[in-house]
């Protein structure tokens, strides 16, 4: 009795803690930024790319963000994610060429 009221209150505490990290809604996705242009897929490839770096310098510089919050949505988000699989090795053939024995 005592472990199933235990395992709950652990359940309902990870549930709020997920609920608590979930993302809202984006107020600008798709309104143009003050350079009059909204991020695409592209400027996302890019980002991702020199995020690692940015985040670096964003922690000596206070006006530095690591994603464009003026952009398309999906596109943009595709570019980001594929730029930093790029930078960090992304595929993982390294690991499957380890694992092949040699005849």
């Amino acid at each position: 009795m005592k472990s199933s009221i235990a395992l709950f209150v652990i359940v309902v505490l990870l549930v709020n803690i997920l609920a608590g990290c979930a993302p809202g809604p984006s107020v600008s996705k798709g309104t143009a930024s003050e350079h009059n242009a909204v991020a695409g897929f592209w400027l996302g490839l890019w980002q991702g790319f020199i995020a690692p770096f940015v985040f670096v310098v964003s922690l000596f510089k206070n006006n530095l963000n690591i994603y464009e919050v003026h952009n398309n949505g999906a596109w943009y988000n595709l570019g980001y994610l594929f730029g930093l699989a790029c930078f960090f090795g992304g595929g993982g053939n390294r690991t499957a060429r380890r694992k092949q024995i040699p005849q």
